[in-house]
């Protein structure tokens, strides 16, 4: 295989964690992607850092260390410290000040940007987007289309999903799940509730509880059936709409059976 890029002889030493690191710049030595032949790059520790396959990068001063690597399509730039065991493929992008350590893997198409932070075994993929001063940690998981912003937090086993937006202050830890949006000082440590946002009417959340099998929408307390039963006479679309999304909680926690 041939090089993609070299070390220009530029290094920086820092102490990260109490151990002494020594960076490289790269440079260029064909033209892929983006990226032109002689381009200055980012800082990395090792070659293991940076794949020689695919348009994989590190600009400007980003740097990535440890037993990190960044591959496929990744891009890495800005201020942004990629470090520890995690990995950044696919068409990803780690921007700004951004921070990804731990063991965590950031993939598809996903970004991490701001002064975000992504940590522990947590994983952010699809379209995701975590930015602002957001952090994910633990064994979460963000992905679909889902947004984490501002200073939330996701933590825990949770999961935030679909179309699901986590802003402000927020924090979802335990095993909940998201699939809609929260804000302010919204706090979701439950780990029996599926969350979810009616969208299309009243705007209020509803939920379903795994262990007991009922769901809880304002002072309504029901089954499965009862709920869409109650969403009819309310209209044919509510009706139509909470089918859907009953239909969703199974399918999820059958989904989540198999991560048991």
């Amino acid at each position: 295989m041939n090089k993609k890029y070299e070390f220009t002889g530029e290094t920086k030493t820092e102490v990260l964690f109490g151990e002494t690191v020594v960076f490289h710049r790269i440079r260029a030595l064909i033209s892929f992607g983006t990226v032109n032949a002689g381009e200055i790059g980012g800082w990395i520790e090792s070659e293991n850092n940076l794949d020689e396959s695919g348009n994989a990068w590190v600009f400007g001063n980003a740097q990535v260390d440890g037993n990190a690597q960044v591959d496929g399509n990744a891009q890495v730039d800005g201020n942004a410290w990629v470090s520890g065991n995690t990995r950044v493929d696919g068409n990803a992008w780690v921007s700004g000040n951004a921070q990804v350590d731990g063991n965590a893997r950031v993939s598809g198409n996903a970004w991490v940007r701001g002064n975000a932070r992504v940590s522990g075994n947590a994983q952010v993929r699809g379209n995701a987007r975590v930015r602002g001063n957001a952090q994910v940690d633990g064994n979460a998981q963000v992905d679909g289309n889902a947004q984490v912003d501002g200073n939330a937090w996701v933590s825990g086993n949770a999961w935030v999903r679909g179309n699901a937006l986590v802003y402000g202050d927020a924090q979802v830890d335990g095993n909940a799940w998201v699939t809609f949006w929260y804000k302010e000082a919204f706090k979701l440590t439950s780990t029996v509730n599926f969350v979810f946002k009616n969208s299309w009417s009243s705007y209020r959340d509803f939920f379903f509880n795994k262990v007991t099998g009922m769901w809880s929408v304002g002072c309504f307390l029901g089954t499965s059936a009862e709920l869409i039963e109650k969403a009819y006479k309310d209209s044919e679309r509510s009706g139509k709409m909470y089918e859907r999304y009953v239909k969703f909680a199974e399918n999820m926690l059958e989904e989540e059976g198999t991560h048991e």
